[in-house]
């Protein structure tokens, strides 16, 4: 005999209710539908970016300019990161700026004139910089 799921009808088919061999098919029946209502009741994922750090920047020439920029920045004293009446680590700046002169050197003939441009500007800037924080530990230590 066909039962109301095989047929696709919402009608139930006729059946021997009360027979041992409906029982456990009963049971499978009832017990369906209760394994549905957990998925249904979970709660729903927020929102994209509610309460989630912002997604990270493409991966990019600039970028990683800028990161070691900021790195050499923060190593000098400039980045507001350092706590209070810490030293600078000229030995971290000075490396991060050595790095950002390789990297001039080895793309030297093939970045774009913009990207050369904020290269040697942040090089400059960074530069004048340790120089300017050189000569400030040099003055304290003459005082």
């Amino acid at each position: 005999m066909e039962t109301a799921e095989e047929t696709g009808s919402d009608e139930a088919a006729p059946s021997d209710a009360g027979t041992a061999s409906d029982a456990p098919a009963a049971e499978a029946a009832a017990e369906a539908p209760a394994e549905k209502a957990p998925e249904a009741s979970q709660p729903e994922p927020p929102p994209p970016g509610a309460g989630q750090a912002p997604p990270m920047p493409p991966a990019s020439f600039d970028m990683l300019v800028l990161s070691l920029a900021m790195q050499a920045q923060m190593e000098l004293g400039g980045g507001g990161m350092r706590g209070e009446g810490q030293a600078p680590n000229l030995d971290i700046a000075r490396h991060a700026i050595d790095l950002l002169a390789m990297l001039q050197e080895k793309t030297k003939g093939n970045l774009s004139m913009e990207e050369n441009r904020m290269l040697e500007n942040t090089l400059t800037e960074l530069r004048f910089r340790y120089v300017q924080v050189v000569g400030e530990i040099n003055k304290k230590a003459t005082s």
